[in-house]
């Protein structure tokens, strides 16, 4: 197969510092059946070395990963693509379109996803393989926390023109003991501080999220700690996944939960009278809390009427299908988290913020790009587990920092 020199072609490279152009020699097939030869070896046309001796023939988009990695980046902390093009070309020297955003956070996204999912796959199989949950022996005095919610998102059929199918983002938040303090507030009450989580999120069904949430269980302790708590929504898909996974595992009903189904149904019962609602809704959390929970579904009972015998029926239904897990009183006795605002805030962080922005309905891939993505900056992941993979997938030599083996 013989080539011959063309002619000077110029191209562009957008880097972190801005885009670069510059000239480059193109090479061009000699005869028509050296085209046929390259066209085999996956060459569509001209050969240009210097791309090839640079690695830029594997950038998508023409971009550097250490771009890409930014680009991606600011995608997930602004409410929209536009928004952070704008916030980009305003404080760095980064200009791309909108379009080009959404596919580069979709790329990066995406690698990050079928790396949770490899990873979670491979868990699955050491421990569930044999049909039994292989579980290491628990050494350290620790308790593991697993916090799960869900929030429906909506998205595009499979046509990507017409209709909307919502689908629900089922989260977990891993947090431990191990990385918890208690601190002291102004009446001199203990309460936790996190200071070490991890997320994930999954956009699709309870069977895969599964896998997930059981990989991001055995990272973060299980089976190495003593004590495991899966904090539920009240959801049947919780109750069930936690009874798959963590059988042994104590489950909680997440107090906070409670306590927003309560004022709720109070501000429905009292018309949004804050004299007569906040003040009752109190009390019966209160009560809940300290296992009074006799007391509190009676004075719940007492409030009925046929105006709004609808509602308290779904809060009494709420209470009674998760009334095995909220013994307060007694879990806090035991030193466990009664719940957290976290999981059910990051859940309106990810989808009411960014996902639902301005009506948007999202394709899955895109989506599920954002979600793996806003899941590991929020575990403070992005260097160790996103842009690690982005180097590794594109074969760019890896900052001295991010290379472990350096």
């Amino acid at each position: 197969m013989k080539v011959r020199q063309w002619r000077s072609c110029r191209t562009s490279v957008l880097t972190a510092a801005g885009r670069v152009s510059f000239p480059r020699m193109a090479l061009v097939p000699a005869a028509k059946e050296d085209s046929g030869r390259l066209r085999e070896l996956g060459v569509p046309g001209n050969v240009y070395p210097l791309d090839l001796a640079f690695g830029l023939d594997r950038l998508p988009h023409r971009a550097t990963v250490a771009a890409m990695l930014e680009i991606a980046r600011e995608s997930t902390r602004r409410d929209s693509y536009e928004e952070a093009q704008k916030i980009l070309k305003e404080r760095t020297r980064i200009d791309c379109n909108d379009d080009a955003m959404r596919k580069i956070t979709n790329a990066i996204g995406g690698i990050v996803f079928r790396n949770d999912m490899a990873a979670a796959e491979s868990a699955w199989k050491k421990s569930f393989g044999s049909g039994t949950a292989l579980v290491p022996e628990a050494k350290k005095n620790h308790t593991l926390y697993l916090e799960f919610g869900g929030a429906a998102l909506p998205t595009r059929l499979g046509d990507g023109k017409h209709g909307t199918v919502y689908r629900e983002n089922k989260s977990c938040m891993a947090f431990s003991t191990a990385g918890m303090i208690w601190l002291t507030d102004e009446n001199g009450g203990r309460r936790p501080s996190i200071t070490s989580r991890e997320y994930a999120g999954y956009l699709g069904g309870a069977e895969e999220f599964a896998k997930l949430a059981y990989s991001l269980a055995l990272k973060n302790g299980y089976g190495r700690y003593l004590n495991t708590v899966v904090i539920s929504d009240g959801a049947a898909w919780v109750r069930d996944l936690k009874e798959l996974l963590f059988p042994e595992a104590q489950q909680i009903l997440n107090f906070f939960q409670l306590e927003e189904h309560i004022i709720d149904y109070a501000k429905i019962i009292f018309n949004k009278n804050k004299g007569k609602y906040i003040p009752w809704s109190e009390n019966i959390s209160r009560l809940f809390k300290s296992s009074e929970t006799e007391k509190a579904i009676n004075l719940i009972e007492k409030s009925k009427n046929n105006k709004y015998l609808i509602n308290s029926g779904k809060l009494m239904e709420y209470i009674n299908y998760n009334f095995k897990n909220i013994d307060y009183a007694e879990y806090s006795a035991n030193g466990y988290v009664i719940g957290s605002e976290a999981i059910e805030g990051s859940n309106k962080a990810v989808v009411n913020r960014r996902l639902k922005y301005g009506a948007m309905r999202w394709n899955v891939e895109s989506a599920q790009a954002v979600l793996s993505l806003m899941a590991k900056a929020r575990s403070g992941l992005w260097e160790s587990e996103v842009a690690r993979a982005a180097y590794v997938e594109f074969g760019e030599p890896m900052p001295r920092a991010l290379d472990l083996t350096a």
